[in-house]
């Protein structure tokens, strides 16, 4: 069931576009040990999206991430992601769409997520990228992000990690600006790394999210950062 999310993310499509596409490819199901006979109900694979726990697709997460050589440096940053179908409800006959906010930490330099955090719309995503920076802690040897996380908290529990933070001030003061042309090297510029995860994530795998619950939508990313971390592989 798993591989088979993975397969219907990697093409793009619906649950039973998926499947109609599966059941003409014998040789890829072959690979994961499935004949066109055992394909399931698109019904049954939807149920299944629910019923595997989340650390399963974290583990999986992990797993992808390994796949390559950690650097030790890492980028964090929010991105966005429409939600396709959940969020659309209609108001006085119009149609509104929301937009969530999600974390990814970032290798610096093999443009892989490691994590990521769903923020709901107008939470503090500073407080939230400690949660998402302390599951990868032991793997970090410095963390770069914006001025959005201008957070002294922050920093503190990072260099009790052992981990170098290189995060911007927010400028109100001379030294506000002397800590931050300190940090503008080499290493902080890879920040930008962040970015070119977001765009090839959306542009290779969908910009949207089509869950109907928040847990779905963690899932969902997840699973999309686990495809794109193997996709990334292969081509290596």
């Amino acid at each position: 069931m798993v591989s088979l999310h993975c397969l219907r993310v990697y093409l793009e499509k619906s649950y039973r576009e998926a499947l109609d596409l599966l059941s003409e490819m014998p040789q890829i199901l072959g690979e994961i040990g499935l004949d066109t006979a055992d394909l399931p109900d698109h019904s049954t694979l939807i149920k299944w999206f629910d019923r595997i726990k989340t650390a399963l697709w974290r583990v999986l997460l992990r797993l992808s991430a390994q796949l390559h050589e950690p650097s030790g440096h890492a980028a964090i940053d929010a991105t966005f992601f429409d939600r396709e179908n959940a969020a659309s409800t209609t108001v006085a006959g119009r149609i509104t769409g929301f937009r969530h906010s999600k974390q990814l930490l970032s290798s610096t330099q093999k443009a892989k997520p490691f994590w990521t955090f769903i923020v709901r719309p107008r939470n503090a995503t500073t407080h939230n990228g400690w949660q998402v920076a302390l599951r990868n802690a032991g793997d970090l040897a410095s963390l770069a992000a914006d001025k959005g996380y201008d957070w002294m908290d922050l920093r503190d529990k990072l260099r009790e990690e052992g981990v170098r933070p290189l995060i911007k001030h927010r400028e109100f003061r001379p030294i506000d600006h002397a800590h931050n042309a300190r940090i503008d090297g080499p290493r902080y510029r890879q920040r930008a790394m962040c970015e070119t995860v977001f765009s090839t994530i959306k542009r290779t795998l969908g910009d949207a999210v089509r869950a109907r619950t928040w847990y779905g939508e963690f899932r969902e990313l997840v699973l999309m950062c686990a495809v794109h971390n193997i996709k990334q592989s292969l081509k290596q």
